[in-house]
C-alpha cells in the first residue's frame, strides 16, 4: 500500500516538473520580453543577442532532429581570414547540437603520404553519412588561400584545383549532399584589433600561429587569392555566401538565421515523458562514503 501511494506522489511530480520545464521553455523562447537591438557603440547589445542566440539554438536542435529523420546529408564550410571570427560562429552553431550526429573537421598540415595523394582525397574521408552534420573550419580551399599565397603549391596544382573544385563539388550535390559555403569577411583594421588582442592575452594566445604572423603583411595577396577563389568556384549549384563579421555577435546570428533557412524542416522533437518509478534494489549496500576517494570540495 505505502509503495503504491508512493508511485503515485512520484508520478504526480514528475508530471509537475515536466509542465514547469513545458512552461519555462516556451517562457524563454516565445515570451521574452523585448531588448534593445543595439548598445551604444552601433552594435549588437548582449541582452539582445543571449535573446536572439537561445532561439535560434532552440531552432537549430529542431534543425538537426529533422536532418537525422530524413538522413540528410549535410557539408558546411567556413573560410576566411585569421581572427575573421569562424571559430565563434562554429561553436555557438555546434552549443546545443547532439554530437552524435555532427563533426568539426579541422585537418592539420598533410602528411607526407597524404602529399602524394589526390589532393581532394583525405577531406572525402570526413563526407557524412546519412543523417550527419560535417562542418570544416577550413577545407579543401586552403588550396586557394594559404597553399597559393605562401608558396605550399606549384602553379599547376593551383590551376589544377581551380578547374576540378567545382566539378568535385558539382559530384557531391549530385550525390545529394547539402553542401553549404561561408566566407567570413572582416575589415583590415578589425582584423589587426583581433590579432593584436591575441597576442596580449595568454588565453587566447594559443590561437596565433607561426603562419599567422607569416602572412601578417599579405593582407593584398590574400585578397588577390580570395577574388581569384570566387571567380572559380562560386557556382550556381554550390555557391559561396559572404558574411560581415566587423561585428562578430551579428555575423553569428546572421549565419545561423541563414543556415536555418536554407534546408526546409519540421518540429518533429519527441515530446515530454514521465518516467516510470525507479525500480530500486533493496537487498543493495552502498560502500561506506568515507572509503570513496573523494575530489577536494575547494569550491
Amino acid at each position: 500500500m505505502g509503495k503504491a501511494m508512493g508511485n503515485k506522489k512520484d508520478k504526480k511530480k514528475n508530471k509537475e516538473q515536466i509542465m514547469d520545464s513545458v512552461a519555462a521553455e516556451s517562457e524563454n523562447i516565445s515570451s521574452m520580453e523585448s531588448v534593445s537591438k543595439l548598445n551604444s557603440k552601433g552594435k549588437i547589445s548582449s541582452n539582445f543577442y543571449l535573446q536572439e542566440l537561445q532561439k535560434l539554438q532552440h531552432q537549430l536542435v529542431v534543425w538537426q532532429y529533422w536532418i537525422k529523420h530524413q538522413g540528410l546529408r549535410v557539408v558546411i564550410i567556413f573560410e576566411g581570414r585569421d581572427a575573421a571570427g569562424k571559430g565563434g560562429i562554429i561553436k555557438r552553431i555546434t552549443e546545443p547540437l547532439n554530437p552524435r550526429g555532427l563533426r568539426v573537421v579541422a585537418l592539420e598540415k598533410p602528411s607526407d603520404r597524404e602529399l602524394t595523394q589526390w589532393y581532394f582525397q583525405r577531406y572525402v574521408a570526413h563526407l557524412p553519412s546519412a543523417g550527419e552534420i560535417v562542418i570544416f573550419d577550413r577545407s579543401w580551399y586552403n588550396r586557394a588561400g594559404v597553399e597559393r599565397v605562401m608558396g605550399f603549391c606549384s602553379d599547376n596544382e593551383y590551376e589544377e584545383f581551380l578547374r576540378s573544385c567545382p566539378e568535385f563539388e558539382r559530384m557531391l550535390v549530385r550525390s545529394g549532399i547539402y553542401l553549404i559555403k561561408y566566407w567570413i569577411s572582416v575589415n583590415d583594421e578589425e582584423q589587426e584589433a583581433r590579432l593584436r588582442e591575441r597576442a596580449a592575452d595568454p588565453m587566447k594566445r594559443w590561437k596565433l600561429s607561426p603562419m599567422d604572423l607569416k602572412s601578417w603583411d599579405k593582407w593584398v595577396e590574400y585578397s588577390k587569392a580570395k577574388d581569384m577563389m570566387m571567380k572559380y568556384t562560386d557556382t550556381k549549384q554550390c555557391p559561396w555566401y559572404d558574411v560581415n563579421s566587423d561585428d562578430k555577435k551579428k555575423a553569428r546570428l546572421n549565419v545561423m538565421h541563414h543556415l536555418l533557412s536554407l534546408i526546409p524542416y519540421q518540429d518533429i522533437i519527441p515530446p515530454p515523458f514521465e518516467f516510470p518509478p525507479r525500480n530500486i534494489q533493496i537487498d543493495y549496500v552502498r560502500p561506506p562514503k568515507d572509503e570513496v576517494n573523494w575530489v577536494p570540495e575547494v569550491y
